[in-house]
């Protein structure tokens, strides 16, 4: 199982927190120094459920410089999170038939067998 975590933010420590009391022990992913690939980044929306657009960060400077008032394909999104990590929220566990998005925390829990 892994975990894409930013150390800076509060929600992704609080995950990770509850992954460990839980009794988890998952690869650490610090995404914003080793970004997933396209192909990975692919693999992890699929296994959420979700469109690319819905795992942006969209208050991020990066976005409203960048992407806001822009219609890209789901493919160009996912190349613009691979480009700029910043954009993608945060934290998200990945097992190896689900993926949970930690807004809130607790909803990491909700993919552990």
């Amino acid at each position: 199982m892994k975990y894409y975590h930013n150390p800076r933010c509060s929600k992704s420590r609080q995950g990770l927190q509850l992954l460990e009391k839980a009794g988890q022990s998952p690869e650490i992913v610090l995404y914003l120094n080793t970004p997933p690939t396209e192909k990975e980044l692919t693999a992890i929306i699929k296994k959420l459920g979700i469109k690319p657009y819905d795992l942006l960060r969209r208050n991020e400077k990066i976005f409203k410089e960048n992407f806001k008032g822009k219609d890209l394909s789901d493919k160009e999104w996912i190349q613009a999170m691979v480009q700029y990590p910043k954009l993608i929220e945060r934290p998200i566990l990945v097992t190896k038939e689900k993926a949970a998005l930690g807004r809130p925390p607790e909803d990491l829990l909700t993919i552990l067998d």
